[in-house]
């Protein structure tokens, strides 16, 4: 594969990723979102599961199961957090807090955690983040913007940026697809018995079905191997330019096939919030991939 060639592959699966937001509208508003979550990890995660398996890639003897464990919980609840700030704020707004906030929330965990101290850049980039929340707070008349919805956005970058940290350690004995298989399988067993919890009905559906495996396999298992494949032949933080295809994705597709209206605050505050992304990964401090 020619580095060209790379650089598309790692694009197309951000841009996979961007899809899941517009996708979940097409799911029966009668699922809840928890529900949503569950199997759309159950579907890509097993399905990388068995392909690992089959394999023969996973040695579960040797396997790092307490950073896996806490891995699989933040996702997990990461699922829940995002598909209901999207329900209650819209794709654009939604998707953009959440994959926005994540590397902020990456520097602080470095911060206080790691005792890290953060760069000028980075107070740069958080500076213009923190701009960006604030116009989109201030669009009152705003009918995609819900304060709820944005903390629960806040909420799924948070947790994104434990899920990175945690993940690390798992990378650090296993291949990043074998990784992903046991997690995502995991963080679908926790958030399994909540099926019989929320309501699911519609989830059987032509179009609940058709939206659950379009979730799995094309916005979270092909979407990853993608990035993961063009990743080995481009630098990381090229990658993780690329990846802001995702955001952008989800904000045409919102506008495009949802039908959702973005005045030109809302706009400012998006522009602002991606202008601190590219600020932080273009100065190459950072070198993390955002997940969808």
């Amino acid at each position: 594969m020619s580095q060209r060639l790379a650089f598309m592959v790692v694009l197309l699966g951000a841009m996979l990723w961007g899809t899941t937001g517009t996708a979940q509208t097409f799911m029966p508003q009668t699922v809840h979102p928890l529900a949503v979550g569950a199997s759309r990890l159950a579907v890509g995660g097993f399905t990388l599961l068995i392909i690992m398996l089959i394999l023969r890639k996973i040695d579960f003897r040797n396997w790092p199961w307490k950073a896996t464990i806490l891995s699989a919980l933040a996702m997990a609840i990461f699922q829940y957090c995002f598909f209901t700030s999207i329900r209650l704020t819209g794709i654009a707004i939604g998707t953009v807090v959440a994959i926005g906030s994540a590397p902020m929330f990456s520097g602080l965990i470095e911060w206080l955690i790691l005792k890290r101290r953060p760069t000028k850049i980075w107070l740069t980039a958080t500076s213009l983040a923190i701009v960006g929340c604030v116009l989109l707070f201030s669009n009152k008349e705003g009918l995609v913007v819900n304060p709820v919805g944005i903390t629960l956005s806040l909420c799924a970058g948070l947790l994104f940026a434990f899920y990175t940290l945690f993940n690390k350690e798992v990378l650090e004995k296993a291949d990043a697809i074998s990784s992903v298989a046991v997690i995502f399988s995991l963080s679908a067993v926790m958030l399994m018995p909540f099926l019989f919890i929320f309501e699911t009905e519609g989830l059987l559906t032509v179009s609940g079905i058709s939206t659950m495996v379009y979730l799995g396999i094309a916005a979270t298992s092909v979407a990853y191997i993608l990035f993961s494949t063009g990743l080995r032949l481009i630098p990381s933080s090229s990658a993780v330019t690329l990846s802001l295809a995702e955001p952008l994705t989800a904000a045409v597709l919102s506008v495009l096939v949802v039908g959702e209206r973005l005045d030109l605050i809302s706009w400012s505050g998006i522009t602002l919030l991606l202008g601190g992304i590219l600020v932080l990964t273009l100065s190459g401090r950072k070198e993390k991939a955002a997940f969808g």
